[in-house]
């Protein structure tokens, strides 16, 4: 049986696999559909921990970060986009694509933020008579496996009233997200939900709302504001099979309760992470940046080679690094279904053995 222990998708427990089997109502026409709907947003807010609204698009979790920027940025707006990875870096490439102007503060990516360079970042916009109106930041980097310190950023940010959106993709429903804190916070079914992947999940602030009704985006599909009131019916067609496969996933999250969850998955990373010691593995982030859902050890140019060994010798599925770190970095995903330690102990005994 195949072992999959990649940072998302993750596995998809029973229950949830059956939910979205059964025979679903119709999303444009019965009631039970929009009552489901709802039932989400509203468990959804409990494991967001906010009183904010929270709306479902379909769409795989990307389309949460490209809608973000293109519901806020206009042509000619000023963006921070703070980064120490590829999803950080992503987030400038949406921002010049919908015309905003990028300013990128960016750290290696095997360190943490820079408070101070963000600071003067704002200052300087300021001082130069063209502020810094909204930043983006990356919660948990998946291709790293850094869980970034966001509170010190979101004190610096909201001393200059900046409006925040933040990719939370990797880390919400696995660790605490300081979403009331956060204007736009994203999340995504197939990482910690352990759903499938198909929904983009955005806790948003009446802040955010504002911005995005002054701005009124032009595009349907990447565009929040017609999710904001769905009582008439939804943008276009939803994905019913996976908000009733979500539904059941929320509700195996919270009857386990959060803590218990946030417990779980730092005690499957840190098991994850003494393994490695053992086997002479460095993890990828430093010390204090590591994300209890993702372990990223380096291999330089073996990454892949050990990928595929663990593969086709353990049937163990894991990822490498992305982009030009995909030689070089291996990842365990131990988030959702996976945060369990003696699953880890059944990957890490398959690395050991394709290391020996």
């Amino acid at each position: 049986m195949t072992t999959r222990f990649t940072p998302g998708p993750t596995e998809v427990p029973e229950p949830v696999r059956e939910a979205m089997a059964a025979v679903q109502p119709n999303p444009d026409v019965e009631a039970a559909f929009t009552e489901r709907y709802d039932g989400v947003c509203r468990k959804l807010a409990r494991v967001y921990g906010t009183s904010h609204d929270v709306v479902v698009p379909g769409g795989e979790g990307i389309l949460g970060l490209e809608a973000a920027i293109a519901s806020l940025v206009a042509p000619g707006d000023q963006v921070l986009c703070i980064s120490n990875g590829l999803y950080g870096d992503g987030f400038a490439d949406f921002v010049e694509s919908y015309g905003g102007d990028a300013t990128v503060v960016s750290t290696p990516y095997d360190e943490p933020y820079d408070p101070s360079a963000i600071a003067d970042a704002l200052d300087t916009a300021a001082a130069g008579g063209d502020p810094i109106e909204m930043a983006t930041l990356v919660h948990c980097e998946t291709p790293t496996g850094a869980l970034n310190d966001i509170d010190p950023v979101l004190d610096i940010l909201a001393e200059h009233d900046v409006v925040t959106v933040v990719d939370a993709v990797s880390s919400l429903g696995g660790t605490p997200v300081p979403t009331d804190r956060i204007d736009v916070c994203l999340g995504a079914s197939q990482k910690c939900f352990s759903a499938p992947p198909g929904l983009t999940t955005a806790a948003i602030s009446d802040r955010a709302w504002k911005r995005m009704e002054e701005r009124a985006p032009s595009s349907l599909y990447t565009n929040f504001l017609p999710w904001r009131d769905v009582s008439e019916g939804f943008p276009y067609t939803h994905l019913s099979a996976n908000v009733a496969a979500l539904d059941v996933a929320l509700d195996l999250l919270l009857d386990e309760g959060l803590e218990a969850v946030f417990d779980r998955h730092e005690r499957a990373a840190e098991r994850c992470r003494k393994r490695g010691r053992e086997l002479g593995l460095e993890c990828f982030p430093a010390p204090g940046n590591r994300s209890p859902t993702v372990t990223a050890f380096r291999l330089p140019g073996e990454a892949r080679t050990v990928q595929k060994r663990v593969r086709e010798e353990h049937d163990v599925v894991l990822a490498t690094g992305l982009a030009g770190m995909a030689d070089d970095i291996l990842r365990v995903g131990h988030m959702g279904y996976n945060a369990d330690v003696e699953a880890v102990d059944r990957v890490m005994d398959a690395i050991a053995a394709v290391l020996d």
